[in-house]
């Protein structure tokens, strides 16, 4: 059975535009008064990055300047400032008083930039980075780097936070369990072999098949019982009617497979182009989500590690 968190997930509209969006100002009782040990300025209003513990800076050419926020959003005096991690890492600090799926609380991840510049840690229990459960893992068997680009959640959703994988090799994913913030999943766009993370860890556009236009995405989470469920699915922003792409088939495949098969149910799971065409998925318990967009899910149980192999066609 596939968990609510998951289901939530599968049937979930993707944007084609990135929400920016004023963001609540917590009451004093939400924050403890906790200062990051770093080098901030006060200046223009904003809290500088402060590359800590883990913390991955994405897209420093904007405003944002690297927080996982959009290009034209900066981290403001009043505002919440969520940001990436390493590969295979969850971001640890959110607001604590919202903890349920609802807009506008579902910005509030990451540090709080309060009114004179500092950056207040909201949950002082928890490290700014930590590791996932470890349990789904990205292998690259085709001749050109993949990015993976995990959505930004508690945040604006946009696909920021970069997962490179090189050619011939391997990279966990970021896979929360369920003391994650409002027990939600991971998300991510699985952009072409070739495309950098500069270029498809951000909202694109009409002009490539990348960033939210990319064909595939992927999702996963770990219940209670240490099962990890790991869904791949067309994007339905790739099948819309006035996407230019929907008629393309990608170069590439994805499939999810097991270390120990009897540990996995749903196999087999996979999109292979070569074989299949547009918006089909070789699964016997294949379902359609948003947009009528196609996917499959495995189970790995007992703790069991699946995979998710990119390969060419």
């Amino acid at each position: 059975m596939i968990s609510n968190t998951l289901s939530l997930l599968l049937l979930s509209t993707i944007a084609k535009s990135a929400p920016i969006a004023d963001v609540e100002i917590p009451s004093t009782s939400d924050i403890h008064h906790e200062h990051i040990p770093s080098h901030q300025e006060k200046r223009g209003g904003t809290c500088s990055f402060p590359n800590y513990e883990g913390m991955v800076a994405v897209q420093t050419s904007g405003k944002n300047a690297g927080w996982a926020m959009h290009d034209d959003q900066e981290c403001t005096y009043g505002s919440w400032c969520p940001y990436a991690c390493k590969p295979g890492q969850l971001m640890g600090q959110w607001d604590p008083s919202v903890t349920t799926y609802s807009y506008p609380g579902s910005q509030n991840g990451g540090l709080y930039c309060d009114s004179e510049g500092n950056l207040q840690t909201p949950n002082s229990g928890k490290s700014y980075c930590y590791d996932g459960t470890g349990t789904f893992i990205a292998k690259n068997q085709v001749g050109e780097d993949v990015a993976f680009c995990q959505t930004v959640l508690p945040g604006n959703e946009e696909m920021l936070i970069p997962t490179l994988v090189g050619s011939g090799s391997s990279e966990t994913l970021a896979v929360p369990d369920t003391s994650y913030w409002a027990g939600t999943a991971s998300h991510f766009y699985i952009n072409p072999p070739g495309v950098s993370v500069d270029d498809g860890c951000k909202w694109g556009s009409t002009a490539e098949p990348w960033g939210n236009w990319a064909p595939y995405v992927a999702g996963a989470n770990m219940d209670d019982s240490k099962n990890t469920y790991v869904k791949i699915g067309w994007n339905p922003i790739y099948l819309e009617d006035t996407s230019p792409f929907k008629n393309t088939k990608p170069s590439f495949g994805v499939r999810i497979t097991c270390d120990d098969p009897s540990q996995c149910v749903g196999l087999p799971c996979s999109i292979d182009p070569s074989s299949q065409g547009i918006n089909e998925v070789n699964s016997s318990e294949s379902s359609s989500g948003a947009g009528g967009a196609d996917f499959c899910v495995v189970t790995a149980q007992n703790g069991a590690k699946a995979n998710i192999e990119v390969f060419s066609v």
